[in-house]
């Protein structure tokens, strides 16, 4: 896009905005042509995880007008599905900064367009919204969220009828819709309370939160006396939406003593006690470790913003110690499979599902149950896709479990997306169960790694900003791809798999189809002695994201390659 294009992109804006906040940041940056081109060089791309971005004014910013826009956008395409009937949507929002703005606005838009709107009345997790799609048959559902992203962000997620998150040919349909639009003529809307009143927007009833909290209940894997729930657990809901349903949750499912961090137990989007609001990371859990302490519990559970991830700390002698997405997801499905097989509870043909970089050492434990694993690309809404199609054949029982290594879990089928209230009580219930039984979650841990070898998984993110971030890391990804490495920390690289043209290339200078994935712009690269490493840019930040899985004989061997072969990579990113 031109200068010239960008100003009057600008100048658009500033004589069309109504939004006091808007008009004022509009403003402030009159003189400041690198401001005003950061925030008009593009529109925010709608993907597979709908859109995501800074707060403020302009194409490239979350704000009124575009989640108008994209509102709008996925309107025409469901009014375009369906000729005929009613249609409806259901609405959800975490407690991001402007999040229940922004749930109105796309609320006032549906019903604009005469489509019925289902919303709910308080901020709710994440998962709630596509229990609620399901429960209430609606033809579609979106949740206002920004995850575990900064204060700064937010985001528009977009739900199919099924629950889960739209497919890439969906997202590239609604973009399409939304591309065809004039952002402040094409864009219908109506007065909430108005509708409201008139019952083109619904409140979501009780009722459906009653059922959601039931449906999380029936994944329990223990009897009431084989463990004892009177541990104390300490519990952070980071300023976010999961305080409600985790706690109630919980409560139903008679952990009685659970005590919540005070500091981050209202909802407050500035996240003034962890900047970065991510369970992944230690400054985020801190403050909810220093309680821990003081209430000694032996278990710290956490959850994101809008209640899809759980991160935990366990007492490790006189400190904490965090456990990876990878490692829990490891322990929760060794729980639940060797607890299904006690409780006659396994389906034939157990199938558990998984993405491309989350620990391979799932697979080793999957077998020793003689559960299937499939891999899907990165996103939980190709795990909850694989339960559709299982769904379609009449063998949804066969799904025991679900994980990613962003720590995303799933053990039910009630809703299409990773679900920290059903995560929440499964590591409730997994933690007692061994603490009943005189182990630690760390002691158990090491019994895996015993049993079926060490495995070391990290994430690296690194950060490119802007309209020249954008464009170097496009030109990362392409330098990979047409000079990939032939070796990394001085093993060679065996073979290649590129996402993007579905193609796997060897040493040895084969090639094979990747067959039953959709494309995307991802490569994994194997090397000798069973270590891997995967690049993508982010789908939802300005960030291109290392995965690394390094398998070795002990902890101390794997860090050491595991450090040898981050440095390398990110020598290739500068």
């Amino acid at each position: 896009m031109t200068d010239r294009q960008i100003k009057k992109l600008y100048d658009s804006w500033l004589s069309h905005s109504s939004d006091a906040d808007l008009t004022l940041e509009l403003r402030s940056i009159a003189s400041d042509p690198a401001a005003i081109s950061d925030r008009f060089y593009r529109d925010l791309e709608f993907g597979t995880g709908g859109l995501r971005g800074v707060i403020g004014a302009g194409t490239n910013r979350m704000n009124v007008y575009t989640v108008a826009k994209a509102s709008q956008g996925y309107a025409n395409y469901l009014l375009s599905k369906k000729k005929d009937g009613r249609i409806s949507v259901a609405i959800a929002h975490d407690s991001r900064i402007k999040s229940d703005l922004f749930s109105r606005t796309a609320a006032e838009v549906f019903a604009a367009n005469g489509i019925k709107v289902y919303v709910y009345p308080e901020l709710m997790p994440t998962p709630s919204l596509s229990f609620a799609v399901r429960f209430l048959h609606c033809d579609g559902g979106v949740v206002v969220t920004a995850s575990h992203n900064p204060a700064k962000y937010n985001g528009y997620k977009v739900y199919g009828a099924d629950g889960c998150q739209i497919t890439t040919e969906a997202a590239a349909a609604i973009q399409k819709a939304i591309n065809a639009l004039d952002i402040f003529e094409d864009v219908k809307t109506t007065d909430f309370d108005q509708a409201l009143s008139e019952g083109k927007i619904e409140y979501i009833s009780d009722e459906v939160i009653t059922a959601y909290i039931s449906a999380v209940s029936t994944q329990r894997f223990c009897r009431d006396e084989e463990i004892r729930k009177d541990v104390s657990i300490t519990y952070t809901p980071l300023n976010g939406a999961g305080r409600k349903c985790v706690l109630r949750a919980l409560k139903e499912n008679d952990f009685d003593h659970v005590e919540v961090v005070p500091e981050q137990e209202e909802p407050d989007g500035n996240f003034p006690t962890c900047p970065y609001p991510n369970p992944e990371i230690r400054e985020a859990m801190e403050c909810g470790i220093a309680c821990a302490k003081k209430n000694g519990s032996d278990l710290l559970l956490a959850t994101d913003p809008d209640c899809d991830r759980v991160g935990i700390a366990v007492r490790d002698g006189e400190d904490y110690t965090l456990l990876s997405g990878n490692e829990v997801g490891l322990l929760l499905l060794d729980y639940i499979c060797s607890r299904r097989i006690a409780l006659g509870r396994m389906p034939e043909k157990p199938v558990m599902v998984k993405t491309i970089v989350t620990m391979d050492l799932a697979a080793r434990i999957a077998a020793h149950y003689g559960v299937q694993v499939i891999d899907v690309l990165t996103g939980f809404k190709f795990i909850g896709e694989q339960i559709g199609l299982l769904e379609a054949r009449g063998e949804e029982e066969r799904y025991i479990f679900g994980f990613e290594e962003s720590y995303g879990y799933l053990s039910g089928t009630f809703v299409r997306d990773k679900d920290g209230v059903n995560a929440a009580l499964l590591i409730c219930e997994m933690f007692a169960y061994y603490k009943t039984q005189g182990k630690s979650l760390l002691e158990v841990l090491d019994g895996l790694y015993r049993t079926y070898g060490y495995c070391l998984n990290t994430l690296h993110s690194f950060q490119f900003e802007g309209a020249s971030g954008f464009e170097k890391m496009q030109g990362i990804m392409e330098e990979f791809r047409k000079n990939p490495p032939r070796a990394a920390a001085g093993r060679k690289v065996v073979s290649t798999e590129d996402y993007l043209t579905q193609e796997k290339h060897f040493a040895d200078g084969r090639t094979e189809a990747i067959q039953g994935l959709p494309k995307s712009n991802v490569l994994k690269f194997w090397l000798e002695g069973g270590c891997s490493f995967v690049v993508r840019p982010s789908g939802t930040e300005p960030k291109l994201k290392i995965y690394l899985s390094v398998s070795s004989a002990d902890r101390e061997q794997a860090a050491e390659l595991e450090k040898e072969l981050t440095e390398e990579i990110a020598g290739k990113l500068q």
